[in-house]
């Protein structure tokens, strides 16, 4: 994998580049859309590349214990398996086995879990992530990472941090005795840890950088701490990590908090945020956000999003779709979700376009004197 570096802004550390994987090329900055079982919920692979998607993201713990990797392996891979034909992310299934997972126990060797499922036992490692990662075939491939609730203390984050360095040499080390199943590579990406704590965050990208050929990601932030805190490692890490490299800022996703931490020098991005908040009704425009199960919607033969790059903004109006919901049917689910993905596809390109023309400064303040509060 490569990554070339096009245009930095002038004012702030924003920059666009281009990913080069095997399976194509990623404009960045770039959103990724959660695919966590394999699909991104309601949408076909070519209704993602027609919203303008480069990557989708899929899950190793998810994906492990439903349909199982070795059946996906079986199918030629993930990309096989879904008819996804572009570049794909897997996380390493450690923050689900955190969050999710009942009775954990968690050791220098890995974590013993029960299955969110059926409470079947599994025990994973950092060799096994990297196995069942080998199978799905991914381009880029997450590093299996302690990742530690927000409001932790020192003490507990500093293990977490010699415990995802650990892991991570362990990774390394798999990686280079088990080459991948396909003909196409996989890059490694180690997860930076630290929660809130400066000096950690210095310490594990320090000891994380040795294992990084092409990319690093910023992990266990968004996860119960302060959003002023959450910025501030964010600001903290990219003025450390390499420049070279693209900078992954893992489950961030509020439009916001994207231009804020572009701004810093994010070049990834993923989160669950366009998806399940279209489930819920909850959609972005470009003229604010439309809660499309309010009242105030149910004569309104208005069109959903005239601005939007989804068909679907001048095809239904509001009260329409206010009616799908009403009654359970799916297709106010596919409308809305398709309005938030291209609503973040849509936001990514003109951050591109305006850090490119240099005016993603006055551009970002704009924005985010709208947004700040959403």
């Amino acid at each position: 994998m490569q990554f070339t570096l096009l245009h930095s802004d002038k004012e702030t550390s924003a920059r666009t580049g281009i990913i080069q994987t095997d399976h194509g090329e990623i404009s960045t900055p770039a959103f990724m859309p959660v695919g966590t079982l394999g699909a991104v919920k309601t949408f076909s692979p070519q209704e993602l590349k027609d919203l303008g998607t480069d990557i989708i993201l899929g899950n190793t713990y998810h994906l492990y214990l439903r349909p199982g990797d070795k059946i996906i392996k079986d199918a030629g891979g993930l990309h096989s398996f879904s008819s996804w034909k572009g570049p794909i992310l897997t996380d390493s299934g450690g923050f689900q086995v955190f969050s999710l997972a009942r009775l954990n126990k968690i050791s220098d060797g890995g974590v013993e879990f029960q299955s969110h499922l059926d409470g079947s036992s599994h025990f994973f490692t950092p060799e096994k992530s990297m196995s069942i990662q080998r199978n799905l075939g991914a381009d880029i491939i997450m590093a299996f990472d302690e990742c530690p609730p927000g409001n932790v203390d020192k003490e507990t984050a500093m293990k977490a941090v010699k415990r995802t360095n650990k892991w991570a040499e362990s990774c390394v080390k798999y990686l280079k005795e088990n080459p991948p199943h396909y003909d196409w590579n996989q890059t490694f990406f180690p997860i930076i840890q630290g929660n809130v704590y400066p000096e950690l965050r210095k310490q594990s990208i320090q000891e994380l950088c040795s294992f990084s050929k092409c990319g690093m990601a910023i992990g266990g932030l968004a996860v119960g701490e302060e959003k002023s805190a959450m910025l501030e490692m964010v600001h903290l890490c990219t003025e450390h990590l390499p420049m070279e490299q693209p900078r992954y800022l893992m489950g961030v996703g509020k439009p916001a908090d994207l231009v804020k931490t572009i701004g810093m020098g994010v070049d990834m991005f993923d989160c669950v945020i366009p998806t399940r908040n279209g489930r819920n009704g909850h959609i972005f425009t470009e003229d604010g956000i439309i809660n499309i199960k309010n009242g105030m919607y149910k004569n309104d033969f208005s069109l959903m999003d005239k601005k939007s790059d989804s068909p679907f903004g001048v095809q239904f109006s509001k009260a329409y779709v206010r009616h799908l919901f009403n009654v359970n049917e799916i297709l106010g689910v596919r409308i809305t979700s398709a309005l938030n993905i291209a609503f973040y596809m849509k936001l990514m390109k003109t951050i591109r376009l305006k850090i490119e023309c240099g005016e993603f400064c006055k551009w970002s303040k704009s924005f985010l004197k709208k947004w700040d509060d959403e």
